[in-house]
């Protein structure tokens, strides 16, 4: 195989893993559901995956093949890591709701129990 061609399917490849792992963390749609799915363990699985082509490829790529790995790698982490605050904040939210909910409840609970 020519290196051009090679040199094409390896940012393909990368682009590739890009894409499904934006996908994954909702920050794409699906085009075959055509809507926005969200599973951060796939996500995370296909960030993995270039992690790794970076330790595997170390040494031997080009400074412009080398930095587009790098680069994307960095981009999708930082996505990565701003979807599970968002996952984090929401639990926090739904416990700061459901102790609301009980205070509201024992305070409903002791005015009917005055009356």
């Amino acid at each position: 195989m020519e290196e051009a061609n090679q040199n094409i399917l390896f940012m393909q490849l990368i682009i590739q893993n890009q894409q499904i792992a934006m996908m994954a963390m909702g920050k794409v749609k699906n085009p075959v559901s055509d809507k926005i799915e969200r599973n951060l363990e796939h996500a995370k699985i296909y960030i993995d995956t270039l992690d790794m082509l970076v330790a595997k490829t170390k040494g031997n790529l080009s400074e412009y093949e080398e930095k587009f790995l790098t680069e994307t790698l960095k981009e999708l982490k930082l996505n990565y890591v701003d979807e599970v605050d968002k996952d984090k904040n929401k639990g926090d939210e739904t416990v700061e709701e459901k102790e609301d909910e009980k205070a509201a409840e024992k305070t409903n609970k002791n005015s009917d129990e005055k009356k």
